[in-house]
């Protein structure tokens, strides 16, 4: 038997009961509970003139319909500004129901709560409201235009401007000897859960008491915003998230009109009420991502190296603000990659459309950020006829220089300090795995059987782990096995199996008796919450933080019982024993037992710890002052800033000379998220970055008309990558452990998706031989593209 887990890939824990369709996800909960369904606005711009239910109310089985006008108190308020910051000067958000105007196609006007989904169905056809529609605001374009406006009292449709500067990047481009600028865009896209948002809840009258089941990526706090919002006091409200069929960031915001409403009604019918999202209401009413256009002016040396980089972007944060600006400003901080960019300057504008909002989508500003900065890389190189890779490594931070400064503020508001890491040794791994060197030899016996290959490269670094804290509860059970609370809540990410390794390291236990409960306010009301690559580094130390706790309280008690020295004894195998005196060992079953004094017993090891067997003398207490019963403990970690993950990926494509059709032959991936708890985990969240970025550079885009509807919001039109789409993907790892946690742990969650549409733009452009500015990209796409340079050789 062995009790060493941490970097061992041992299988998921998690996977044989989700496999075997015995997860228990938001719509399998409360069959009986009454239904709720939206009726939502189908303009992107209008004013709400007038609702009228009297048809719906002849709809039998109808409970409640409620509109504006029913809210009352805080529900009848605007939706919380989550993350405010200074340079946010014109945040708006929503109502949970349309005060008078709507914003965009999708917004909820009416809620109907009837006997069941199908019912509630039909009374929101029967419900006739009258709009006064208004031209909309639809694109980047419009919005700088400011010819109308998505907010009346925001003119210039500008929520937010931010620029950040270290030198006088503008001088450092001018004076440079070569210069080159670039104008580089990404769509709009959105991610797409396999299980959409979901609401369920129960209300107590009795016990002025409120239970919610959310498909959420924050239980918590989803708790203290209902608390907020309905005036329940804090402590009556408990909020679950069950298994949770994906997240990708969309489920981090909160709360949704849906999961203030849902509540709401609950309490005012006394009945429970629940709401499942369908597809087309996740993408017209949740959030979206991506959408970007850049323009950089790069100054440069005769080598590559930089020397000025001026960076201004345009953000679409879509209607309103609730999560702030924390997209552009991670694209703004994230460009700069691995790279010394000499002196810099970043400026965006955070602009209204009239369009579904727009919050953190799996790499959050990042993929923008790889592409704008690993583009501009590209185009150096070629500008300079130098290796791709080695214009990247003239410009790398050197491992010597860790920490590095930037002299930035990350979106955590602390400063933009590089924890670790080892570029050029990264680069030499990914290299070495896709064959960079030797692609030569096979693009000229690819170009002889008459076929296009290409090849690329792109770099990321990304900050993980932001605070401010999580927080976990570790109890050894009296028959020997232990309990990991969290409060954050899991999408799938393997947290049940990596932080059962962390706690079974720390205690000498087999990580079969380690169970991990995540994301239930019941058993553990303290947390943030689950995205930006964090789970690993924040609740993975606060699990060993607090596992340590009781490693220690267990050396203790049992010192007292084998009367040996705490320094004299291990704890391995489920024991505490005495060092080179394998005989004198305690089971840390009835250390557990030990460490709660009893009056009565119940079984066999209970009465062990009964008053009359075992004692502390009787001028000492049961219990000292500064002690508690149980062997248990609770811990925080909270760190002093982010640390900063890193990678490479490298691609081969093959593009159609026919048809235009891109093929991915090889996907190379080196990652470095420092200390690895489990491989195997971290090569699933590699793969499964990867696919969503292939999706997001060949396939995704969110695609809306000049008049704000939503032109492909279905799978119909949502190009997805099936399994036959995702590529092969070969990965291969780095550890340089950060020093800032004592696992030394870099985040490693969002790593697959960053540089995808980079790396695949970079291997496209080198297979047809013209510079591809935007993504993604479609096989329509890349034959316009070969039309306009074809036109353009030709003069």
């Amino acid at each position: 038997m062995t009790t060493r887990t941490m970097g061992e890939p041992i299988a998921r824990r998690e996977d044989p009961r989700l496999v075997a369709g015995d997860g228990r996800f938001l719509d399998d909960l409360g069959p009986e509970a009454l239904a709720a369904a939206f009726v939502r606005s189908p303009h992107a711009a209008a004013r709400v003139v007038d609702v009228d239910v009297s048809r719906a109310l002849e709809v039998d089985g109808l409970v409640a319909i409620y509109t504006y006008e029913d809210l009352e108190g805080p529900v009848a308020e605007p939706l919380p500004l989550l993350i405010p910051h200074p340079r946010l000067h014109a945040p708006r958000t929503g109502y949970p129901l349309a005060n008078g105007v709507v914003r965009h196609v999708g917004e909820p006007v009416a809620m109907v709560v009837a006997r069941d989904r199908y019912l509630a169905e039909d009374a929101c056809e029967r419900i006739a409201v009258t709009y006064e529609p208004l031209a909309p605001v639809v694109g980047l374009d419009a919005a700088v235009a400011a010819e109308r406006t998505v907010h009346d009292d925001v003119a210039d449709n500008v929520a937010a401007r931010m620029v950040q500067e270290h030198g006088d990047a503008r001088a450092a481009v001018a004076a440079a000897p070569h210069r080159l600028e670039l104008d580089l865009a990404i769509e709009r896209s959105a991610s797409m859960p396999m299980e959409g948002r979901g609401v369920y809840a129960r209300w107590d009258a009795a016990d002025r008491s409120l239970r919610v089941y959310s498909s959420t990526q924050t239980s918590t706090s989803v708790r203290f915003a209902l608390a907020v919002k309905l005036g329940v006091p804090v402590d009556r409200v408990e909020v679950v998230a069950p298994d949770v069929g994906g997240g990708f960031g969309v489920k981090i915001v909160h709360p949704w009109p849906e999961e203030v409403l849902v509540p709401w009604a609950a309490i005012r019918l006394g009945r429970e009420v629940k709401w499942a999202e369908d597809r087309r209401e996740h993408f017209v009413a949740a959030a979206h991502e991506r959408g970007q256009r850049h323009h950089v002016s790069v100054g440069f040396d005769d080598e590559g190296r930089l020397l000025g980089l001026d960076v201004e972007f345009l953000h679409d944060n879509g209607a309103y603000t609730p999560y702030g600006i924390i997209v552009p400003i991670i694209t703004a901080t994230q460009l700069l990659g691995p790279y010394k960019p000499g002196a810099y300057r970043v400026e965006f504008r955070s602009l209204y459309t009239n369009t579904v909002i727009v919050t953190p989508y799996r790499g959050a500003g990042r993929p923008q950020a790889a592409f704008a900065m690993e583009r501009t890389m590209d185009a150096i190189a070629a500008y300079l006829g130098r290796d791709r890779a080695e214009v990247r490594a003239a410009n790398f931070i050197q491992p010597d220089e860790m920490p590095y400064d930037h002299h930035l503020t990350f979106q955590d508001g602390r400063p933009l300090i590089y924890d670790s890491g080892d570029y050029p040794a990264t680069l030499d791994k990914v290299k070495k795995l896709v064959g960079w060197d030797e692609f030569p030899a096979f693009r000229s016996g690819a170009r002889a059987a008459g076929r296009r290959v290409g090849i690329g490269l792109a770099c990321y670094v990304e900050g993980t782990g932001v605070g401010p804290y999580e927080g976990a509860h570790v109890r050894v059970e009296t028959n020997g096995t232990v309990v990991v609370a969290t409060g954050l809540t899991t999408q799938g990410q393997g947290h049940e199996t990596a932080f059962a390794q962390v706690a079974a390291e720390t205690l000498g236990v087999p990580v079969e008796r380690v169970t991990v409960v995540t994301g239930d306010t019941r058993r553990f009301k303290y947390a943030v919450g689950t995205f930006a690559s964090r789970a690993a580094v924040m609740s993975g130390n606060a699990v060993a933080l607090a596992a340590g706790k009781v490693r220690a309280k267990a050396l203790r008690i049992a010192a007292e019982a084998l009367e040996a020295d705490p320094g004299d004894l291990e704890l391995a195998e489920g024991a505490v024993r005495v060092r080179g005196a394998p005989e004198r060992e305690i089971a840390l079953e009835t250390v557990a037992v030990l460490a709660n004094p009893l009056r009565y017993a119940f079984d066999d090891q209970t009465r062990l710890a009964t008053q009359f067997v075992v004692g502390r003398g009787v001028e000492a207490p049961p219990v000292d002052e500064d002690d508690e019963p149980g062997l248990e403990a609770t811990d925080f970690y909270s760190p002093l800033r982010s640390t900063f993950a890193n990678g490479m990926h490298a691609v081969v494509v093959e593009t159609d000379p026919e048809t235009a059709e891109v093929r991915i032959l090889r996907y190379c991936v080196v990652h470095d998220c420092g200390t690895l708890i489990n491989p195997r985990i971290v090569e699933g969240q590699i793969h499964g970055g990867v696919a969503q970025g292939v999706g997001g550079a060949l396939y995704e885009r969110i695609v809306y008309d000049e008049n704000g509807q939503l032109l492909n919001a279905s799978f119909m039109d949502f190009l997805m990558p099936y399994a036959s789409e995702v590529p092969k993907i070969e990965t291969d790892h780095l550890e340089t452990p950060s020093p800032l946690n004592p696992l030394g742990i870099k985040g490693a969650g969002e790593a697959g998706t960053i540089a995808a549409s980079a790396v695949l733009a970079a291997a496209i452009s080198d297979a047809e031989g013209f510079f591809v500015d935007r993504m993604p990209i479609s096989p329509s796409d890349l034959w316009a593209l070969r039309e306009r340079h074809a036109r353009k050789e030709e003069g």
